[in-house]
């Protein structure tokens, strides 16, 4: 992809975030929707791509009375929005559309109008790991992240330390679910949900959504938002099972996603001014950190301990309070790629002074996908 040739011009979340049951999973993508078409100016019949997972494409589009000229249904859990950024990007270079509404809901506290999540009895997760006791993500999730503790020596207190730091910048937002502040005994006090993951180490279950529209960058003067550009995209799998990992210290979905995102970017991790990284469970930011380059393997929980990645630290990261304090609907990559936008559009409430390339990076599943966007707002 030709670097800043593809632009978000249109950002916002649902008008509620937290719990709504007075309103459907579909109506939060439409609400998300319409939310982002007032923030670019446009009209459902200006929209000729969609793209969105949890939900049908069809009938969002439907709903939403769009005519799409391109389809995208990709759904392989958190990050399928940051490959919906990449799709469409590649959509709109290869003109198979010229402006794509990327949509996300989820009824995940409430569960009003949405769909099970059930696996088959007859697919890998259903024949191989669920027969041995796991009940969710919190299971399942301890296995890479027992051997990672091992291995390099991370403690419980530094594990815990991912989880106040985010909630640090999460005080900073109004709109995060929870803003008071925590200690690291705050955390190791917290209910034992399954080891080492406490309460506090875990994901919120929320309701909300959010939507993005992109457009090339030659229309961006169009618009009155200030336009965030793609320079760089990545998107990788290994196993949709987690107990398969090639290694449980290090994501070669997340090595490989994010390699192609910086070389497409033509960037260093030294050129990155924010960072998000996808963090259903604390020790994800740690993954994030060392596999995407910004420090060696093993030393990811020393470097957040340090505070560089806190609020006044080198490297921002999860400034909008992440999946731990601000929200988690279930698939989290759309709020990741939301707070990036922010960042660079200049209006986050826990803004970076000076930010100019943010990269949001996503999880799907338990390691088995990843995603990769790098932003910027200079322009072309």
């Amino acid at each position: 992809m030709k670097q800043k040739s593809v632009a978000i011009v249109g950002a916002a979340e649902s008008t509620e975030l937290g719990k709504t049951p007075h309103i459907s999973q579909i109506q939060i993508h439409a609400d998300a929707a319409f939310n982002t078409l007032a923030d670019a100016g446009l009209r459902p019949k200006d929209i000729d791509g969609i793209a969105t997972a949890g939900e049908s494409p069809v009938g969002i589009a439907y709903y939403l009375g769009i005519e799409p000229k391109w389809i995208d249904a990709t759904s392989i859990g958190g990050c399928s929005f940051m490959l919906h950024v990449r799709h469409a990007a590649a959509a709109i270079n290869e003109g198979l559309c010229s402006t794509v509404l990327i949509t996300h809901g989820e009824s995940g506290r409430s569960q009003v109008g949405r769909g099970g999540f059930a696996r088959a009895a007859s697919s890998l997760n259903g024949q191989f790991e669920l027969p041995y006791g796991p009940t969710g993500p919190p299971t399942m999730f301890t296995i890479p992240v027992l051997r990672y503790m091992k291995d390099y020596g991370v403690s419980e207190e530094q594990l815990a330390t991912v989880a106040v730091i985010q909630r640090e910048w999460a005080a900073m937002n109004p709109r995060a679910s929870f803003r008071d502040p925590i200690t690291v005994a705050d955390v190791l006090e917290s209910t034992m949900i399954a080891y080492p993951f406490r309460k506090l180490m875990c994901c919120l279950v929320t309701d909300g959504g959010g939507a993005l529209i992109l457009t090339a960058a030659e229309r961006a003067k169009d618009f009155d938002t200030r336009p965030v550009y793609v320079l760089g995209t990545g998107e990788s799998s290994e196993s949709p099972m987690v107990s398969q990992m090639d290694d449980f210290s290090t994501s070669r979905a997340f090595r490989v996603s994010g390699r192609l995102a910086f070389d497409e970017a033509g960037i260093a991790t030294s050129d990155v001014d924010h960072l998000m990284v996808y963090d259903a469970f604390a020790h994800l930011p740690l993954y994030g950190l060392a596999d995407l380059g910004f420090c060696d393997r093993g030393e990811a929980a020393a470097f957040i301990e340090d505070r560089r990645t806190a609020p006044g630290g080198l490297l921002p990261l999860n400034t909008n309070g992440g999946g731990l304090s601000y929200m988690h609907s279930g698939m989290y990559g759309m709020y990741a790629l939301q707070e990036s936008v922010r960042q660079l559009r200049g209006v986050a409430p826990a803004q970076v002074k000076g930010a100019r390339i943010s990269v949001a990076h996503g999880v799907g599943g338990m390691f088995s996908a990843a995603g990769t966007i790098v932003m910027s707002n200079d322009p072309p």
